[in-house]
């Protein structure tokens, strides 16, 4: 196994290659713990085995020491096939055309795995970009389903409010919000709890095929500190967004036919899988080479990453809920890509952390240290040396960052520069971008230095 070249990240933990000794031919490997949830994942990802979604190999119950831990714990070792062409948008955005025809064709293969998936009565619940694989790094586009971390079987039960800002559908939204008026008792404790059923999958799917055909996302936050503003959440449960000219004009009238029943409010009338599949977009060669203006709006590498950084942060955080991190969304609300569909007169802010927390750093005798294990961090960024006993870059940072956090626990702008980099407070989840993170944790220390004053 190669420990150190992480795959990505999936919602239960990071995936990485290994190799088979015998025919040397790699393969991804996910390390899940051992309980239910995982065993859920397992079993529900095996049962779904169809061209259109990574395969599942094999799958290990072993008692394991992985990399960095002190003791053996119960793990379920899931041995996939090597998706080595990356993400599907990573594809598209450095395309130097992307015509409606190949939006419409990548369309057609993730329904048709989804159509399995949905056959099987299991919804995935977490369909987004960075989930969509291909299958080799040639010009020839196969893609594949990944990741049923969020997957269950549709039983009339689904109503955990689990997702992802950008691609949630309204009825999750509605289930987030009984869930959360149940908590607060403004619903009693034995009402029936607010279900919705796997259509949420074709919403999350429309987002998608929405992106495809122009570049940017029909629904986004207005206000740069929030991943899901209450201006973002109104309109995603009212369904308002549009079309835009200047991208869409030649896009064709059927494409935008299936993104509208896709991204219809009501799952009752909303397109399902197999109506999707039979959609004459999809089968009677109606989609026209045109290019689209998805490429250019995509292809600005540091703004693609920043919101792709930041998407990563949002699902560390969903991840774990009671985490006591918070995070900030200012790097996706500050890519152009987004600031192009804001109101003109929206303001932004300029580079840097946003560190807005109320929270003050203690003026105690241990400040000088607290601040010392902040640099000590800063500086590995920058220098990452070849640790004597032989530990890697990944392991020595997260055992500084692991030292800071303790030093700094309610340090909230601190917890932020490192979720951005997927860190859970054991372990990066992602791979770690050393310029940003020293730049993110130079900005704590300014802020900190300014409140002390």
């Amino acid at each position: 196994m190669h420990w150190n070249k992480k795959l990505g990240s999936g919602i239960s933990g990071p995936v990485r290659i290994c190799t088979n000794k015998v025919t040397r031919q790699h393969y991804a490997l996910k390390c899940l713990l051992d309980r239910p949830k995982s065993r859920t994942e397992v079993e529900l990802h095996y049962r779904c085995n169809h061209p259109n979604i990574v395969q599942v190999v094999d799958v290990y119950a072993n008692e394991t020491i992985l990399p960095g831990e002190l003791s053996p714990k119960s793990y379920l070792l899931m041995v996939m096939e090597f998706m080595e062409g990356g993400e599907l948008f990573e594809r598209i955005r450095k395309r130097v055309s992307f015509t409606e025809k190949e939006a419409c064709d990548i369309t057609k293969q993730i329904a048709s795995g989804l159509g399995h998936v949905h056959q099987q009565n299991i919804a995935h619940r977490d369909l987004k970009p960075e989930n969509l694989l291909l299958k080799s790094k040639v010009d020839a586009v196969f893609v594949k389903i990944a990741d049923f971390g969020f997957a269950k079987e549709d039983k009339g039960d689904l109503m955990t409010p689990q997702f992802t800002p950008y691609y949630v559908s309204p009825q999750v939204l509605e289930a987030q919000k009984f869930h959360k008026a149940q908590k607060l008792g403004h619903i009693p404790a034995d009402s029936p709890p607010y279900t919705y059923s796997k259509s949420c999958d074709m919403w999350s799917l429309g987002v998608i095929v929405y992106i495809m055909l122009c570049g940017y996302p029909p629904f986004y936050s207005e206000n740069p500190r929030k991943q899901l503003s209450q201006g973002m959440r109104r309109r995603i449960m009212a369904g308002e967004y549009d079309f835009p000219h200047h991208e869409w004009g030649r896009v064709s009238d059927i494409a935008k036919d299936v993104v509208r029943r896709m991204l219809s409010v009501n799952p009752e009338e909303r397109i399902t899988i197999q109506q999707l599949l039979n959609h004459p977009w999809l089968n009677d060669g109606k989609a026209p080479n045109t290019p689209l203006q998805s490429p250019r709006h995509l292809m600005d590498e540091e703004s693609f990453e920043a919101a792709m950084n930041a998407h990563s942060a949002i699902l560390t955080d969903m991840r774990l809920p009671d985490h006591p991190f918070s995070l900030d969304s200012g790097s996706m609300s500050r890519n152009p890509i987004i600031q192009r569909r804001k109101a003109p007169d929206q303001g932004y802010e300029s580079g840097g952390l946003s560190c807005a927390s109320t929270a003050k750093p203690e003026n105690s005798n241990d400040n000088e240290e607290k601040v010392a294990s902040i640099r000590d961090l800063i500086g590995y960024c920058y220098l990452a040396p070849n640790h004597a006993s032989g530990i890697s870059f990944e392991q020595e940072l997260c055992s500084l960052a692991i030292k800071t956090i303790q030093l700094n626990p309610h340090l909230l702008p601190l917890h932020k520069a490192l979720r951005i980099e997927s860190f859970n407070g054991q372990v990066f989840m992602g791979q770690v971008n050393r310029k940003r993170l020293a730049g993110n944790l130079s900005d704590v220390l300014t802020w900190m230095a300014g409140i002390s004053q």
